[in-house]
């Protein structure tokens, strides 16, 4: 998942509608950028995806500069992916 690093992304919501369900309190006063951290990491837990990874990236004009969190890093993702196909060819 590729997430934009910036504030609106990064701090905490602290206005919450809830019009259909109530928010899981995980996720009250979270970034959106942590709530997609617990998401992917979930998934991963729960065996639902195999994998995840996160990325959060800046808009600097020509420039390649963004950050992951540890769990849901790229080259984890990539390695995880990488095994699942070497997997697959051998059968």
């Amino acid at each position: 998942m590729l997430l934009e690093d910036c504030e609106g992304s990064t701090r905490p919501i602290k206005k919450l509608e809830e019009p259909h369900f109530p928010v899981f309190p995980d996720f009250k006063g979270a970034s959106y950028e942590r709530r997609y951290e617990m998401l992917l990491q979930k998934l991963v837990l729960e065996k639902l995806f195999d994998g995840a990874a996160l990325l959060l990236t800046r808009r600097p004009p020509g420039e390649i500069d963004y950050r992951e969190p540890e769990a849901l890093g790229l080259k984890r993702f990539l390695a995880g992916l990488a095994g699942h196909v070497q997997t697959c060819l051998s059968v």
